[in-house]
């Protein structure tokens, strides 16, 4: 009778250990994240704070008040809907004309196409104080009274850059091919865009336009300069009453701002996962 012996488990092999240097790297990386992030973290701890006086710089007590009452301040109320008003259409504007750009750029071949790149990158290498006081002289000379419209128009030229650099980059591993192939076909040239073009291309319309949007609300140089005297956005009046007082509200309201683009962010996430998955 012989006897059967069990085979010995084997051993999980050990992890390597990271190097040093590595490890050195990432704890760099964390401590600069850190820092690039404290400030909107600084932003979402004192919207919970309850200040004593007109500042909201220094901690006192927490509360949900704040919450309870996001728009207590009309004024800050008012300029977060102007912002909010011409970032909407600065950014369909903007995500139309600089969409059909960046197509017209990446499919086309035509005469002056590197004059009008330079053109589409300029706005972006300008500083804002020359690009804020040039548009200011346009409108003076003109005599184009200083208000909503001015601020749109200001916001659409400097937005349009971006949406057409950014869709132009999604456009750059584009397979022609599937165009044409659709329109051998029988598809209408309108039907193919619409089926076959614009879905494929449609992740960087996105994001074009979440990049325009918080480009438009954050922006304070340009439109201090084309604004008027009647007109304030949510920028505007943070910065021309800081002296006077920070309430709370301006941290409420800067938190629901970060919300809601890091909601669109998610919801983007999601969708893009959610396709591969599928595919």
């Amino acid at each position: 009778m012989t006897a059967t012996t069990t085979p010995s488990p084997t051993a999980s092999p050990r992890p390597e250990r990271r190097p040093l240097t590595s490890r050195i790297l990432g704890l760099w990386a964390w401590l600069v994240y850190l820092w690039l992030f404290a400030p909107i973290i600084v932003i979402i701890a004192f919207s919970f704070n309850k200040p004593v006086g007109k500042f909201n710089t220094a901690w006192k007590q927490f509360t949900f008040d704040n919450w309870l009452h996001p728009f207590n301040k009309p004024e800050y109320r008012d300029a977060l809907v102007t912002s909010l008003q011409v970032a909407a259409v600065a950014v369909v504007i903007a995500t139309i004309i600089g969409g059909l750009m960046a197509l017209a750029l990446s499919k086309y071949d035509f005469k002056g196409k590197g004059l009008v790149n330079i053109v589409v990158v300029l706005p972006l290498t300008t500083p804002e104080i020359v690009m804020g006081s040039s548009l200011f002289t346009l409108f003076f000379a003109r005599n184009i009274g200083f208000g909503f419209t001015t601020i749109v128009i200001a916001h659409v030229l400097f937005c349009i850059s971006f949406v057409a650099m950014t869709v132009q980059a999604r456009m750059r591993g584009f397979d022609w091919a599937l165009e044409d192939a659709a329109l051998d076909l029988g598809s209408s040239p309108w039907r193919t865009f619409r089926t076959v073009t614009f879905p494929l291309i449609l992740p960087g319309i996105a994001a074009a336009a979440l990049l325009s949007f918080a480009l438009s609300i954050d922006d304070y140089i340009i439109t201090s300069f084309v604004a008027g005297d009647r007109t304030k956005t949510f920028p505007m009046q943070i910065f021309n009453a800081n002296k006077v007082e920070i309430p709370p509200q301006v941290q409420v309201l800067a938190t629901m701002i970060l919300m809601f683009t890091l909601g669109l962010m998610a919801i983007g996430a999601w969708r893009t996962i959610r396709r591969t998955a599928t595919t």
